[in-house]
């Protein structure tokens, strides 16, 4: 089996006792269209964030369900439209954990250190590679492409729109709220880039780590290191969990970001 990709392996029982049966008939679940293809969609995007866009294929993730090959096709006739499907699925479900388009009680301040709690660090390096993998694959899959664009402006869009809440309430100050989104997303993707190969996270000193956040503060005219705090204290929690400082150590609704 050395040089098989990864890809190809995995989801194979491979039976070797005599006597046994390579695998097991289950009893078949008849599904409605609609979830059966949300099945397959999320089935496709996790093989998509543990083993790379490539290894998505019909067999692969008939194997994955223990389904025919052909009912798979039956809803994807042509895989590179499951790939478009399994990236855009996987990246929407990463930005509403993220930047949650109905976002709980809290201020701005609070739910942009929340995004920068899970949009850096060894644990956003899955996210991380699976744009890598499909930046680099969408030029040569016009479907992929598509689906990458729509999904840049979607992160871009909520990114902003939080930013552009924050101005309006006069916890962030800065001129022009795309921009800065621009920034920001410019320097998580630059300190991604690395995540295929720099594995050891002892390697990341911290001042690279906080580029994004120290950025942020800057051009949104937050007291450095307030962001820094926030996403420290966030990162230790559940995802979602609301922020643990006071309101004291926030800018008031109304008042400048940064003292006069």
């Amino acid at each position: 089996m050395l040089g098989v990709p990864t890809c190809l392996l995995i989801g194979r029982t491979l039976n070797n006792i005599t006597g046994m049966p390579s695998s097991v008939q289950r009893k078949r679940i008849r599904k409605s269209p609609a979830d059966r293809r949300a099945e397959i969609v999320d089935a496709a995007a996790t093989v998509a964030l543990t083993e790379g866009l490539e290894c998505i294929t019909l067999r692969r993730i008939g194997e994955e369900l223990d389904v025919r090959p052909g009912l798979i096709s039956h809803y994807f006739p042509a895989v590179e439209d499951l790939v478009g499907e399994a990236f855009g699925s996987a990246a929407s479900a990463e930005l509403d954990r993220l930047v949650p388009a109905d976002r709980p009680d809290g201020t701005p301040v609070q739910h942009l250190a929340r995004f920068f709690a899970h949009a850096t660090g060894e644990a956003y390096d899955d996210i991380s590679r699976l744009w890598i993998n499909a930046r680099h694959l969408s030029r040569y899959r016009p479907v992929l492409r598509d689906r990458v664009g729509t999904q840049e402006e979607a992160w871009r869009g909520r990114l902003e729109g939080l930013i552009r809440e924050g101005v309006a309430r006069g916890d962030f100050r800065t001129e022009d709220p795309y921009v800065t989104t621009i920034q920001i997303l410019v320097v998580i993707d630059g300190l991604g880039a690395h995540a295929n190969t720099d594995t050891d996270t002892s390697n990341r000193p911290p001042a690279v780590m906080r580029m994004a956040v120290a950025i942020a503060e800057r051009e949104l005219g937050l007291p450095s290191g307030m962001l820094t705090r926030l996403a420290d204290e966030l990162g230790t929690g559940p995802a979602g969990a609301p922020a643990t400082a006071g309101d004291d150590d926030l800018p008031a609704a109304g008042q400048p970001a940064t003292p006069n």
